[in-house]
């Protein structure tokens, strides 16, 4: 079944605006919340009992590495300013949270990210692996879901409504940002703000087509297995306008990549929270 991709794509602009106005949609007090600890940014969303967007906050972040916590007390301080933007935009209490990890996250790990929630006074009601939750957000049953990350790329394969497989590879922005510091002999910091800057999205994207190629690669060796007519890329480190185009060309499978790339799981960890 295919996706109501304008549906998709006005339900994310909705909750990035929000970001953006750094306002509230009211509606109920039944809040469901989300954090997600992720390589380039963290970001807590908070959506109503029937899954619309309420509130959310962003903030640039390099605490974790990889799907590890590196900087715990760090994590801890981002994900509390972040909760009290929130709570002061809402004026209401952020008590439970669901949280999410690379798929085969395991052990230590995933108890590491959940802690980091916990520091921050909220109950972790779930902890999903970030491309099922994406999928949660654009509704398919069928397909592959692939959450480019800073450090990380996500793999989860649906038939059915069911996730049948996953994997996680480590490849993902910081990788085009070390290729960006090379070619433009600029450092780390540097090369991930030159990344951003849109107007230099055509300049930039040929010097890390090679990554995302060997993205593509990945993503084909894992899904040639299996019967997959669409994958759907998300994630901060897909922004880039042709990033969909290059693995069409690599794969052959139709690619898709919905608006604003970068707050689709964030989104989805909010839709998979209960209390």
């Amino acid at each position: 079944m295919s996706i109501n991709l304008e549906k998709v794509n006005n339900y994310i602009t909705s909750f990035a605006r929000l970001i953006d106005e750094r306002r509230a949609n009211l509606v109920t007090e039944n809040f469901k919340v989300g954090v997600d600890l992720g390589t380039a940014n963290i970001i807590i969303s908070v959506v109503d009992e029937q899954g619309n967007p309420v509130a959310g906050a962003t903030y640039p972040a390099s605490v974790v590495k990889d799907g590890l916590v590196v900087d715990y007390v760090g994590a801890v301080q981002i994900v509390k300013q972040l909760k009290e933007q929130v709570e002061e935009m809402i004026g209401v209490r952020l008590t439970h949270a669901a949280t999410a990890v690379p798929p085969g996250t395991i052990g230590g790990n995933m108890k590491a990210i959940a802690n980091v929630v916990e520091a921050c006074e909220m109950e972790v009601t779930n902890v999903i692996d970030e491309p099922t939750a994406a999928a949660s957000v654009l509704g398919i049953t069928d397909g592959a879901v692939v959450d480019v990350g800073g450090g990380t790329t996500g793999i989860s394969i649906i038939k059915k409504g069911k996730v049948i497989f996953t994997a996680d590879e480590p490849t993902g922005g910081t990788h085009m940002s070390l290729v960006v510091a090379g070619h433009y002999r600029i450092s780390l910091t540097e090369a991930e703000q030159l990344k951003k800057e849109r107007t230099k999205q055509n300049e930039i994207f040929p010097v890390i087509k090679p990554v995302v190629e060997k993205m593509a690669a990945i993503v084909n060796r894992h899904v040639q297995d299996y019967d997959v007519e669409k994958i759907y890329v998300v994630g901060g480190a897909s922004c880039f306008d042709d990033f969909e185009k290059v693995f069409f060309k690599e794969v052959g499978i139709e690619t898709i990549k919905p608006a604003h790339p970068l707050l689709i799981t964030p989104l989805g960890i909010a839709l998979n929270s209960w209390r």
